[in-house]
């Protein structure tokens, strides 16, 4: 099992220090969103990339729609990485869909993880009563069916949304990995991820927390970072980047790399 998952998401572990980072990237990316960052950090740990199995760079045979209805299917696949590779401890650094993962990790597992550093997280994109996700019901139903009729059209006008800061390159990237995913995974995924609630088990975090986000960001509003630090139930900083956008590591990876520095020599 252990080998087959390593090899189907494309997992790799490169950089030559003695302390594990794993890097987990986000919905619509895969690991390469992580290139600007990884040679920063290679000389100091040993880093672990893995592709999510909705990512377009994995073999879409491997998507059960049975499966991976819920994100605890995708813990698992963490979980499960991790221990093929015998790691018994490491810092985790999610971005989006894989902070959440994360978070649920570190729940199930909690002596894996000496901290988690959560970049654009939100436990609810969903407004509640007493909670601003960012969007209404229907907004989210507008979106999907945007998805379902035409896929180019929307990956054209959600990408540079995304991105927020004028970065032409880091557009032309995320456009290009979207597309890579199979239109019909990518529904469903975002389904998934805007049908998942995890504010109910916050408190049982018990790992130090970083909470990264920018200035803005077209998908997660600033309160969420505050809503975060406030009932994630461990040690919990938040760092606010100067830039704009959902994607920092693709936008502002110098920008972004400081602030990871400062948050992992905590």
């Amino acid at each position: 099992m252990g080998n087959i998952l390593l090899e189907a998401l494309n997992v790799r572990v490169v950089g030559s220090g003695e302390k594990i980072l794993v890097l987990a990237h986000g919905f619509g990316t895969d690991q390469s969103a992580w290139q600007r960052i990884v040679p920063l950090f290679a000389p100091y740990y040993r880093i672990i990339l893995y592709d999510l199995v909705c990512a377009g760079s994995v073999n879409p045979d491997y998507f059960d729609f049975r499966r991976y209805t819920t994100l605890d299917a995708y813990v698992d696949d963490l979980l499960n990485i991790l221990d093929a590779l015998g790691v018994d401890r490491c810092a985790y650094v999610g971005h989006s869909i894989s902070a959440t993962i994360g978070i649920l990790a570190s729940i199930r597992r909690p002596e894996l993880f000496s901290k988690l550093i959560l970049i654009g997280a939100s436990p609810r994109f969903l407004n509640d009563k007493d909670y601003h996700g960012g969007f209404e019901q229907g907004e989210i139903e507008k979106v999907f069916s945007a998805m379902e009729a035409n896929y180019e059209a929307w990956v054209n006008g959600f990408a540079p949304l995304a991105v927020g800061a004028d970065v032409p390159t880091a557009v032309r990237e995320f456009s290009r990995t979207l597309f890579n995913m199979r239109p019909d995974i990518s529904l469903f995924v975002s389904r998934t991820v805007f049908n998942s609630d995890l504010r109910g088990v916050l408190g049982l975090v018990k790992v130090p927390c970083c909470v990264i986000q920018t200035a803005k960001d077209v998908s997660v509003p600033a309160s969420v970072a505050e809503y975060l630090r406030t009932h994630l139930g461990g040690r919990t900083t938040i760092e606010i980047l100067k830039t704009e956008g959902h994607l920092p590591h693709l936008s502002a990876p110098a920008l972004l790399a400081q602030v990871l520095r400062r948050a992992l020599s905590r």
